[in-house]
């Protein structure tokens, strides 16, 4: 087998947001990379591999079944073909993108890329685009539990459509998305040529600085907008936020490691995606760490430089997390650090 694994592109999306355009719009980018194409189309009858552009090395399709449950088998095993065939010369491709049905759930196609080894040695999951259709977002963000799924766990979010969504709505919508996922930039659909080295080779799940906000003055956190007083909470799944912890100073490595464990062991099942980078006493590296779920990693990065402010930075983004007690759990180990 490879040994340089094959970053992977997870291009996700609720119905009718517009995935395949996006998808033959990278295909035919100036980007020199040869890429494959993991199709999942739900229902018997599969159209979206023929829409697919002759830009792809190869179309792979997955049909009758949704690529987040019953057919994460077939996708393991399509997978791991396509990377026999590579090594084997029947095939070249430099990058792989799997585009979901719009009814997917990403959660357990990115945990796949963890869990099962035989993946973990020939692809490294890169990033995660969801793109969000402007006009009917909104609603789909009320009604449908996977919509907010899919912007939660997004590295990159896309908007599209939204030269025909109202004024009013565009400006609902990007504060809602902006509470679901702090951490994704989002971007306009139609800059994607212009812009799709924003989008391959992301960067998404290694263990570096990519992925977190730019420092701000003080703690804070953010609630989803429908827990807002005043606003009504939407039929589905408002309980989808982000927090983000702050602080200044160096921390306890011990009780770094016992906050991490402590808050995986409380909420592994609704912490869908999670980063920080982190001040250690006595370390003159950055410590990194991320993760999904109960997957978690950590990392020491680059060497603080001198004249730079030694802070702390976690973005949590989950379900039914309780948001004001974590910011105050945090608030508390950079002050016992410091009374140490």
């Amino acid at each position: 087998m490879t040994t340089q694994p094959i970053p992977v592109t997870l291009l996700t999306g609720f119905l009718g947001a517009g995935k395949t355009t996006l998808l033959n719009r990278l295909l035919a980018a100036p980007h020199g990379q040869r890429i494959a194409v993991v199709e999942n189309e739900f229902g018997a009858e599969s159209i979206d591999g023929d829409l697919v552009g002759p830009g792809a090395t190869t179309v792979v399709e997955l049909s009758n079944g949704c690529i987040c449950c019953s057919v994460q088998g077939e996708l393991a095993a399509a997978l791991l073909d396509l990377a026999t065939r590579r090594e084997s010369g029947l095939i070249a491709f430099d990058q792989l993108i799997i585009e979901t049905t719009g009814l997917a759930d990403p959660g357990p196609v990115i945990q796949n890329f963890f869990w099962d080894e035989a993946l973990r040695e020939v692809y490294a999951l890169d990033g995660v685009i969801t793109l969000v259709d402007a006009c009917h977002a909104l609603t789909q963000l009320d009604r449908e539990r996977v919509a907010s799924a899919q912007v939660a766990y997004a590295d990159r979010l896309l908007l599209t459509k939204h030269d025909c969504a109202d004024a009013a709505a565009h400006e609902a919508l990007l504060p809602r998305l902006r509470a679901i996922n702090a951490r994704a930039p989002l971007l306009e659909a139609n800059s994607a040529d212009e812009d799709w080295r924003d989008l391959l080779n992301i960067g998404g799940f290694s263990l570096d600085e990519r992925g977190l906000p730019p420092r701000k003055p003080a703690p804070r956190f953010v609630h989803s907008a429908a827990s807002t007083e005043g606003i009504q909470a939407p039929r589905h799944d408002a309980a989808i936020g982000s927090v983000v912890l702050e602080a200044d100073g160096a921390l306890d490595l011990d009780a770094v490691s016992d906050f991490v464990e402590s808050l995986i062991e409380a909420h592994a099942n609704d912490l869908l995606r999670y980063k920080g980078i982190l001040s250690i006493a006595g370390e003159a590296r950055r410590l990194i760490f991320q993760g999904v779920h109960r997957i978690a990693g950590f990392n020491f990065g680059r060497e603080w430089a001198r004249d730079e402010t030694r802070d702390n930075r976690i973005v949590l983004i989950g379900r039914n997390l309780p948001f004001a007690a974590l910011q105050d759990r945090f608030a508390a180990l950079a002050a016992e650090t410091a009374s140490a």
